[in-house]
């Protein structure tokens, strides 16, 4: 499997929103769990969103209602649209994969591509 390849991050205001994207892994996604994690400097990786192979989405409690992880299969790309991004939304956010349904239900990603920051200013 090619690593992820994640984009769309940026420099938004408290209150703004970003599209992200997650393409190009060289395999159906649609086939797994996926899902996103994010990491601030001096923190641990963070698991924020999955959807799994029968499209159920699962939040951390930390963006729900907030953010929303989407998948379209024709063009085989998982997207997270975040809205009303908040200071402590900013860090390394990363698209990731499991074949372990518990591991999916607990957002338990760590491993992904290279990231999209993530900035977010009062």
């Amino acid at each position: 499997q090619r690593p992820h390849v994640e984009s769309g991050g940026g420099s938004v205001q408290a209150g703004g929103s970003l599209r992200l994207s997650c393409g190009d892994a060289g395999y159906s996604m649609s086939s797994y769990c996926m899902g996103w994690f994010r990491q601030a400097p001096g923190k641990g990786p963070e698991g924020i969103a999955s959807i799994d192979r029968d499209d159920v989405t699962r939040y951390a409690v930390s963006v729900k209602d907030r953010f929303t992880i989407s998948r379209d299969v024709a063009k085989n790309m998982v997207f997270l649209q975040m809205n009303n991004l908040k200071p402590e939304d900013s860090g390394m956010y990363y698209c990731s994969t499991t074949m372990d349904d518990d591991r999916c239900r607990r957002l338990a990603f760590n491993r992904g591509g290279q990231g999209t920051q993530v900035t977010v200013s009062s």
